[in-house]
């Protein structure tokens, strides 16, 4: 009787480990190809009011890349030159770029830059799709 217990074990364990195996290799991968295809071009404004404080406005909605004490995307924010940047609070201000980052679409934060580039302000200000933002 005991050599039918072992048995029986036996079966009930690789059923266990079939069944593991079969929903493991069920399960859809992120292919490197995909996993590219995370970071996507979005273009508006960028604005820096304060502090720590930023976000992307595109056409879509307001992307929010840090917060002051709190939240803040991983990369590098765009470098504006002086005629790309406009300044409402000392230094800090707002300009037009394009952003290739990762973002989450539920909470609308920016998870990570992997580049971003300055635009003209001319750009941002004759896009249509941009006037429902309060820069100018």
């Amino acid at each position: 009787m005991n050599r039918r217990l072992e048995k029986l074990r036996l079966v009930i364990i690789s059923c266990l480990l079939f069944a593991t195996v079969a929903f493991v290799s069920g399960q859809p991968r992120k292919s490197d190809a995909s996993a590219a295809k995370q970071f996507e071009t979005r273009c508006g404004w960028f604005s820096n009011p304060t502090p720590a404080n930023a976000s992307l406005f595109d056409r879509d909605a307001e992307w929010v890349i840090g917060v002051q004490g709190g939240y803040q995307a991983k990369g590098d924010w765009p470098d504006f030159g002086a005629k790309q940047w406009v300044e409402t609070n000392v230094h800090y201000g707002y300009g037009c770029a394009c952003l290739r980052l990762r973002v989450n679409r539920e909470t609308h934060e920016v998870i990570e830059i992997e580049s971003s580039h300055a635009r003209p302000l001319s750009v941002c200000r004759r896009d249509r799709s941009l006037r429902k933002w309060a820069f100018k």
